[in-house]
C-alpha cells in the first residue's frame, strides 16, 4: 500500500488537536516526560538560533553581492522598501485593530510550564553567542565575502549552511510537531486553550484580508509606472499564486513567476535577473505574518509594545529575511533570534509563532512571490528608461 506522508502544517494541526484533547487525561508520568522533552528542545533551539543565524545569513548576503551593476542595487531598494512596508502595515493595522479583539491573559511563560510537574532532569546548552552578536558576524562576513569573493572561506560558509539546514530539516522540523503538542497540552491542563484558540482565528483572518490589500496595492503602485490596468497584471500573475500555495516555496515557483512576469510585459533579460533575485529578498507577506502574529501574542499576554519598539524589529527583520529561503519552514525560523533579542520572547512565545506562521505558511508564500512581478514591472519600467546594468 501507498504509503501516507503528511507534510509539516498537518502534522501541527494534529499535534495542536492532540495535545488539547489529551492535555488533562494523560498520567502524571507522562505529562512529565512531555515536561522534560520540551525543556531539552528549548534548550538545543536556544543553542540553534545563533547557529542559524550566522550559517544563513552569511550564504545569502556573499552570494548576492556576486551580482554587480546598478540594477541589483535598484531591485535590493525596492525589494526592502516593500518589506518594510508590510511589516509597517502590519503594525499600524494590528495596534488598530488587535486591542478590542485579543483579551489580556495569562502570560504564556506561565501556560508553557506544568504548573503542578516538572521533568525527569534538565540539561543546560548555552548558545556560542547571543543573537546580536550572530547578526553583527554574519553581516560582516556575508560583506567581506562578497567585497573579496575569497573561496576558500565562502566554501566553508556553504558546507556550514548545509550542515545547519540538515539539521533543521532532520532534527528541527520532526521534533516540532512532539514540542508544540506539550505546547498546547500544558495551555490546556492551565485552563487557557479557548482563548488561544480564540486568538489564532482572528490572527488567521485579519492577516489574509491583509495579504490580498497588500497584493492590490502593489499592483496599483507597479501599474501607477506601467500605465496599465492593476487588476489585470495581477490576474495574470494567478497561476503563480496558486501554485506557491501547493508548493509552499518561493524557490519552486520560479519558473511559474517568470513565465507569468514575462507575459506583462517585462523584458526577459530584466525578468530573469529579477525574479530569482526576489525569490531570496523580498518577503512581503511573511514580514506582513510575522509582524501581525508577534503583536498579538504582545497584546494577548498584556506586554508593554510601542511603534518605535516595533520599528527597530522591522527594520532588522527587513534584513534578516534574506535569510529566509534557506530555512525550511519558512521565515520565521530566521526570524526566532530578534524575536527573543528585541521583543524578549521566550520559548512559549516562540512556539506559537512557529505554529500561527506554518498555519499560513502557503499565503504568506504565495504573496511573496507574486508581488515579485509587481516589482519586476517597476524594475523594468526604469531599466527602460535609464538603461541600467
Amino acid at each position: 500500500m501507498k504509503k501516507i506522508r503528511l507534510g509539516l502544517l498537518s502534522r501541527i494541526v494534529i499535534a495542536i488537536a492532540l495535545g488539547i484533547l489529551m492535555g488533562n487525561q494523560l498520567p502524571a508520568p507522562f505529562v512529565r516526560l512531555f515536561v522534560t522533552f520540551n525543556n531539552l528542545f528549548s534548550e538545543f533551539l536556544g543553542f540553534s538560533i545563533p547557529l542559524i543565524i550566522v550559517s544563513l545569513v552569511t550564504v545569502a548576503i556573499a552570494d548576492i553581492g556576486k551580482q554587480a551593476g546598478r540594477m541589483l542595487l535598484l531591485t535590493t531598494l525596492i525589494a526592502y522598501g516593500a518589506t518594510l512596508f508590510s511589516g509597517f502595515l502590519s503594525y499600524a493595522t494590528g495596534a488598530t485593530f488587535f486591542p478590542g479583539l485579543i483579551e489580556t491573559g495569562t502570560p504564556l511563560a506561565d501556560i508553557g510550564e506544568s504548573h503542578t510537574l516538572d521533568g525527569f532532569f534538565s540539561v543546560q546548552i548555552p548558545p556560542l553567542m547571543n543573537v546580536m552578536t550572530a547578526l553583527v558576524l554574519a553581516f560582516t562576513l556575508g560583506l567581506g565575502l562578497a567585497y573579496i569573493d575569497g573561496q576558500a572561506l565562502k566554501g566553508v560558509a556553504h558546507d556550514f549552511r548545509d550542515i545547519i539546514v540538515r539539521t533543521i530539516e532532520k532534527v528541527i522540523l520532526p521534533l516540532l510537531p512532539l514540542y508544540i503538542f506539550g505546547i498546547f497540552a500544558h495551555i490546556t491542563h492551565s485552563g487557557q486553550v479557548v482563548s488561544v484558540l480564540m486568538v489564532f482565528i482572528k490572527i488567521i483572518g485579519i492577516i489574509f484580508v491583509l495579504h490580498i490589500g497588500l497584493l492590490l496595492l502593489q499592483y496599483g503602485i507597479a501599474a501607477l509606472f506601467v500605465h496599465r490596468n492593476p487588476l489585470k497584471l495581477l490576474s495574470r500573475m494567478m497561476p503563480a499564486y496558486f501554485t506557491a500555495l501547493g508548493t509552499q516555496s518561493s524557490a519552486a515557483t520560479i519558473p511559474v513567476t517568470l513565465k507569468q512576469t514575462k507575459l506583462n510585459g517585462v523584458d526577459p533579460d530584466v525578468a530573469d535577473f529579477v525574479i530569482p533575485l526576489c525569490a531570496t529578498i523580498h518577503l512581503s507577506g511573511s514580514t506582513l505574518k510575522i509582524v501581525a502574529c508577534a503583536l498579538a501574542l504582545m497584546i494577548m499576554q498584556g506586554m508593554p509594545y510601542s511603534l518605535p519598539l516595533f520599528a527597530g524589529f522591522i527594520f532588522m527583520l527587513g534584513i534578516t529575511m534574506v535569510a529566509a529561503p534557506g530555512v525550511p519552514g519558512g521565515a520565521i525560523m530566521a526570524a526566532l533570534g530578534i524575536l527573543q533579542s528585541m521583543l524578549g520572547f521566550g520559548e512559549s512565545e516562540q512556539a506559537l509563532m512557529i505554529a500561527l506562521y506554518i498555519a499560513m505558511d502557503s499565503f504568506g508564500t504565495a504573496c511573496n512571490v507574486t508581488g515579485d512581478g509587481a516589482i519586476a514591472l517597476i524594475v523594468n519600467k526604469i531599466y527602460q528608461k535609464y538603461k541600467l546594468g
